[in-house]
């Protein structure tokens, strides 16, 4: 069995690889197709990104299973499995907006064992292993220290099926703004969960959400000090439906505005 470190060397060593292919292809002529959903697209790059990660990882653990957002669920004999996405933030790519991200997670059963994030244009490496604390670029990451929702800056995403108000997350986004507060809305699930890691936003909540766009991020937030739950404060399932996470101080109060829409 490979040794933690060793494990998370290799998953930066593979983020990096993909970045440098996203890097190479971000601001020209890229090819899109469309997927289900309004502006849920996909192109070259994501399917390159991804055949790069799904080589290079499973090479790293031969026996490793595979899950990525573009080819789906690969077999392994090993309890370990990838989880990735190979471009967080496609649509920002595509329209030249440069704001995307390459996740990876690694899984042994069912829990989270290291999470790697990585930004290419601001060459960001966030990275987590269990125990072992959240890092940017080798500089120990901890949560914010805010005390009040009302003091919080936050960041949230909508499904790509947000016209259908699914768990009333457009009534939701409605009742946190209309308490004055500052919301984000990135484009990138995994960089949402690493600025939760950095301090720089003070909590993130979104719905319908997969494991390849928060496995990663949710190990950040939680080495880094934070706190992650489901609406209702529900314990955190990765293969749930909604998430929540923040600092820990704020958590329940934004539970509670959150929960307050969806009773």
């Amino acid at each position: 069995m490979m040794k933690p470190d060793d494990l998370l060397e290799g998953a930066m060593d593979a983020a990096r690889r993909a970045g440098d292919l996203l890097r190479s292809g971000f601001g020209t002529s890229i090819e899109r197709r469309a997927k289900d959903g309004v502006h849920n697209i996909v192109t070259e790059y994501d399917l390159a990104s991804e055949r790069l990660l799904k080589t290079y990882l499973t090479n790293l653990v031969p026996d490793s299973a595979f899950i990525g957002e573009e080819s789906g669920h690969t077999q392994g004999s090993s309890n370990l499995t990838w989880v990735v996405d190979p471009l967080d933030g496609t649509v920002n790519y595509a329209h030249g907006i440069p704001i995307f991200s390459v996740s990876i997670a690694a899984l042994r059963d069912a829990d989270i064992v290291l999470g790697v994030v990585y930004h290419p244009l601001l060459d960001e490496m966030f990275t987590a292993s269990v125990g072992k604390g959240a890092w940017l670029n080798g500089s120990k990451l901890s949560v914010s220290k805010t005390s009040l929702l009302n003091d919080s800056v936050l960041v949230t995403g909508f499904p790509y099926n947000v016209g259908q108000n699914p768990h009333r997350c457009i009534d939701q986004f409605n009742a946190v703004v209309g308490r004055g507060l500052p919301v984000r809305r990135l484009g990138s699930a995994a960089l949402d969960l690493a600025y939760t890691a950095a301090g720089r936003f003070d909590a993130f909540w979104e719905v319908s959400l997969h494991p390849w766009d928060i496995a990663a991020g949710v190990l950040l937030v939680l080495e880094a000090g934070g706190h992650v739950t489901h609406y209702r404060n529900e314990p955190f399932v990765l293969s749930s439906n909604s998430i929540v996470a923040s600092n820990g101080i704020i958590h329940n109060q934004l539970i509670h505005v959150l929960d307050e829409v969806d009773l």
